[in-house]
């Protein structure tokens, strides 16, 4: 896997397919290839799929006791896409990376093409106190002993104890992390598709709806029987909502890169 250097990280990152650059931004404690696992050979079918790790995570070393704040990965995902050259991309965030995506959106609305967050809302509960319930690593282990296994792997690029301190330091952020006001939210332009399982204890429904209305050009797609795994839980019907929504905008996405880049070039 290489890495580029980036705000004073050195992040890891995997690339799949071909086409033009969709940026995934990863959940908590988890990975792109297996959120997206189910729905990956579709896109990158169409785009340059790129994930990149988050701090903290995969082969992106970084210490937790040291911080661990939404706004910096938003900042990291900024230079993670300056230092690659990529002007304007497509945007797709899960979870704790659906919230890296819409600040990188609210920050940056003429740089992303479309956007997809899955598993998000901008509200604080019940997302805060849920977290502290699943993210206790006591709990973990205790409960689901088969997710601490899959955590420890964290341990060996990170360091020993490192999946703990993870979670615990999630947690604790989710509780305390500015939240984006419905004016930051509403000035997010790209066409922007809102993904949400009808049983996700973290994000209710009527959270993703407000969420897909407050966004310029939102679009909603719930998906039935599947909690906060949804991508997962209903994959087929993940992929076909995602894919039939880059098919929806693809005149507006292709737009929006060559009025970014016409406007760059008349700066020169």
């Amino acid at each position: 896997m290489p890495t580029i250097r980036a705000n004073d990280l050195d992040i890891g990152y995997e690339i799949r397919g071909a086409g033009p650059p969709l940026v995934i931004a990863h959940g908590a404690a988890t990975t792109s290839t297996y959120t997206f696992g189910r729905q990956l050979a579709g896109m990158a079918a169409a785009f340059q799929v790129i994930m990149p790790d988050a701090r903290g995570h995969g082969r992106t070393r970084w210490d937790v006791a040291a911080g661990f704040h939404a706004d910096w990965l938003v900042d990291d995902l900024e230079a993670f896409v300056d230092a690659l050259g990529l002007g304007t991309f497509h945007l797709v965030g899960y979870s704790m990376g659906g919230m890296t995506a819409l600040g990188f959106a609210a920050r940056n609305p003429t740089r992303v093409r479309t956007l997809v967050v899955a598993g998000i809302s901008t509200a604080r509960e019940p997302r805060a106190s849920v977290v502290r319930r699943l993210m206790d690593p006591a709990r973990i282990e205790r409960d689901e002993p088969d997710w601490a296994a899959d955590l420890a792997r964290l341990d060996q690029t990170q360091g020993p104890g490192a999946w703990r301190n993870l979670v615990t330091a999630v947690a604790a952020d989710v509780a305390t992390q500015p939240l984006l006001s419905p004016v930051e939210v509403h000035g997010i332009t790209a066409p922007t598709l809102v993904m949400c399982g009808d049983r996700d204890p973290l994000v209710p429904v009527d959270q993703a709806a407000d969420l897909a209305r407050t966004v310029r050009d939102g679009r909603l797609f719930i998906a039935p029987s599947a909690g906060h795994d949804l991508t997962n839980d209903r994959a087929e019907l993940c992929a076909t909502a995602m894919l039939d929504f880059y098919r929806s905008t693809e005149v507006v996405a292709r737009a929006r890169a060559g009025a970014v880049e016409t406007a760059r070039e008349g700066s020169e």
